[in-house]
């Protein structure tokens, strides 16, 4: 699991690329990239990210119970048009900090992709 969160946090560059940036006896707390100008970004990406997984997992569901015909079709539309409405706005947000969708998808290493 340590080297899950290890990848996820080089993927947000809170740590160094590989071992040639990293001294013997540093702390993760000193291995933090605490730099002033991309703090905003950074923490933007993490924030969309876990968006992005929920918009899809609700995505996901919604296609499950309209598959099982669980919803009206008065419901069907409105969960459409609520999923499309919140993909627009995650396209707004990346496009304001300058990320894309595929920039939030994380790589896990040996656990492949996120999303």
């Amino acid at each position: 699991m340590d080297q899950v969160v290890e990848n996820a946090a080089r993927a947000f560059d809170l740590l160094p690329a590989g071992p040639e940036e990293s001294r013997p006896g540093q702390s993760a707390a000193q291995r933090l990239r605490t730099d002033p100008d991309t703090v905003e970004r950074d923490l933007m990406k993490l924030v969309l990210t876990i968006v992005e997984l929920l918009r899809q997992l609700m995505e996901r569901t919604a296609l499950h119970r309209v598959d099982h015909g669980d919803l009206t079709e008065e419901q069907e539309e409105r969960i459409g048009l609520t999923l499309m409405t919140l993909q627009d706005r995650m396209e707004e947000l990346c496009d304001r900090y300058g990320l894309t969708l595929d920039d939030l998808n994380l790589d896990l290493g040996p656990l492949g992709s996120l999303m």
